[in-house]
């Protein structure tokens, strides 16, 4: 069931308490957020049904604005957290928001042993190559020869790719888009969230404040077309030669496939345990 905007904000928002966000005018958490949103409309999940837990950074704040269980954790740490409450209650569907700093850098450890699992939980990971909300130092994700508060002369260092690391780390699900490409996100994420194991959906989101400015790539808007000129569709990309996928960025699900899942192969831990006991 299609619902309209204001029936959105009505639903799920904590409007009347946490507002207004916190976000720079342009930012693409906020498509994000109204992705998710109407992801989880489609489902029709009861909002006690739905867990979701953050770390720090820009995209930490996206809990604070839901009317769900909601999970303000600390640095690199939401999924530690989500780990925790999926354990507790299998029955919760359980989602992780994090940035690219967050999710690579201190909780890079955390992201691939949690594909390594597969735990049954979904990750969504905001990817604007810098960390935004400290003052605009590189993160994992700033691409090799970017401009940033850490890197006044140019990074010397090579990008994560993050859907490509959680795919070998072992996930069930990963996929990509782009703020700019906004309804394929929302598809994604609500694939996400009904996938029996680890899912991850990484959004390349712009932050022109910090990233954008420095390295001449314009406004949000100018950003936004970036996106659109220079992404293309993983079924499109298999038919392109490597020359012409220089400097391109695949969007889609990059794999989707069937894998025993932790949670449930600790339950049948669990239930021989017993009976040895018994």
């Amino acid at each position: 069931m299609v619902i309209s905007a204001q029936e959105l904000r009505h639903r799920y928002l904590r409007y009347d308490k946490s507002f207004p966000h916190v976000w720079c005018p342009g930012c693409g958490n906020g498509i994000v957020m109204g992705g998710l949103l109407r992801a989880i409309s489609r489902l029709g999940l009861e909002k006690d049904e739905v867990v979701l837990a953050s770390g720090i950074g820009c995209s930490g704040r996206m809990p604070t604005y839901l009317d769900f269980n909601t999970l303000h954790t600390t640095h690199g740490r939401a999924l530690t957290f989500a780990t925790g409450v999926k354990l507790a209650k299998p029955s919760l569907n359980v989602i992780a928001i994090m940035g690219d700093g967050d999710a690579t850098a201190i909780g890079g450890n955390h992201l691939i042993h949690a594909a390594r699992r597969n735990l049954n939980l979904t990750a969504i990971i905001i990817n604007n190559s810098i960390y935004g909300m400290t003052g605009g130092q590189y993160s994992p994700t700033t691409p090799f020869g970017s401009i940033s508060a850490t890197s006044t002369y140019g990074h010397i260092e090579h990008a994560f790719s993050i859907a490509e690391l959680v795919v070998t780390a072992g996930a069930s699900f990963a996929a990509r888009a782009t703020v700019y490409h906004g309804e394929l996100m929302s598809r994604l994420i609500e694939q996400a969230i009904l996938k029996r194991g680890f899912a991850v959906v990484e959004v390349i989101s712009n932050c022109h404040v910090q990233y954008g400015r420095k390295n001449k790539l314009g406004n949000a808007v100018d950003m936004l077309n970036g996106f659109k000129d220079n992404c293309v569709t993983v079924n499109r990309a298999a038919k392109m030669t490597a020359e012409e996928l220089e400097g391109k960025t695949t969007i889609g699900v990059l794999t989707d496939r069937e894998m025993p899942i932790s949670t449930v192969e600790y339950q049948k831990v669990r239930e021989r345990a017993k009976k040895e006991q018994e």
